[in-house]
């Protein structure tokens, strides 16, 4: 299979879903395959592994696996995981063991200039996970309107200069277009008064919001957490690595509400809720030793929550 992509948190994640033979687990972002391999790898093959992933490329890796002796098990799912719902129900997937969600990108995907996630490569303003569809990055800079772009930059990147920056947008592609990363990388530092010696380019925040708007990536976590739970077996587990804090809020709200039965308002004399909690949390989040942070940068803001369901 091809490599390039060196997976994070590898072996923690792999053990928090603690794999045994003849089980039936979902790669929800197999991405470039690393954990699905090393999962196949510890048990020979014997288990059954369905392998979701919306970018098309990462489905021929998938495919490279299978045509593997290990990879005899792997079922590659050609579908966004907010559609897991859906996809259980299709592929009449059984109550599963273990379910793992590593969010965000992979390298093979930040790598390759024409997807244009990433603004060190000049390529097309795309950055959708499925090219194929949907709207475009470079349809947002182009179409939205000024309040509207300010309100993505500032909401998913977390921007402070999310205003400023959706000014010179619009002022700009009044003139031409936005139809490169490039392009759109030197407006935003220029928009914000260069760079000048800091170690994080300005425009990061900026095309890391645009790149959750075009797969609007918060409201398919929520989907695909509650879909999750509703697939595992009892004791399965729901393993999650997120790289940001609007991804871990989401992962980390979610898993206390689940872990927590009556979840009415604390001046409510009697419980009206009926909630039962359907997950236990285990331990405590897991991030990347100093080790593997220095061997792999783009671990550095990873962090794994771990759940499992109850009886």
């Amino acid at each position: 299979m091809s490599t390039g992509h060196i997976s994070v948190l590898l072996q923690e994640a792999v053990d928090a879903l603690e794999p045994h033979t003849g089980g039936v687990y979902i790669d929800g972002t197999f991405g470039g395959g690393g954990h699905t391999t090393e999962l196949l790898t510890r048990l020979h093959g014997d288990a059954t592994v369905y392998a979701i992933d919306a970018d098309p490329d990462a489905m021929v890796r998938a495919d490279e696996l299978r045509a593997m002796d290990i990879g005899r098990g792997l079922i590659p799912v050609h579908d966004n995981f907010r559609n897991l719902a859906a996809i259980g129900s299709e592929q009449r997937i059984p109550p599963v063991n273990g379910i793992l969600l590593d969010l965000g990108l992979s390298s093979f995907q930040l790598d390759q200039a024409d997807r244009g996630f990433a603004f060190r490569f000049d390529g097309p303003l795309d950055m959708r996970f499925d090219p194929t569809h949907g709207p475009s990055a470079a349809d947002i800079v182009n179409t939205y309107t000024q309040e509207e772009i300010a309100d993505i930059i500032w909401r998913y990147g977390e921007e402070s200069r999310s205003r400023q920056i959706a000014r010179a947008i619009v002022e700009r592609r009044k003139r031409q277009p936005f139809t490169s990363t490039a392009d759109l990388a030197s407006v935003v530092e220029n928009a914000v008064g260069g760079r000048r010696g800091k170690a994080i380019h300005p425009a990061t925040k900026t095309f890391q919001a645009l790149r959750i708007a075009v797969n609007d990536e918060l409201t398919a976590l929520e989907s695909v957490l509650t879909a999750a739970v509703d697939l595992l077996a009892p004791r399965g587990r729901l393993a999650v690595i997120s790289f940001h804090s609007l991804e871990d809020r989401i992962v980390k709200q979610f898993m206390a509400l689940e872990s927590t039965d009556c979840i009415c308002p604390p001046d409510v004399p009697v419980c009206v809720c009926h909630h039962s909690a359907r997950l236990k949390r285990i331990g405590k989040p897991v991030r990347p030793t100093a080790q593997e942070q220095a061997a792999n940068s783009r671990s550095r803001s990873a962090i794994m929550r771990v759940a499992a369901r109850l009886n």
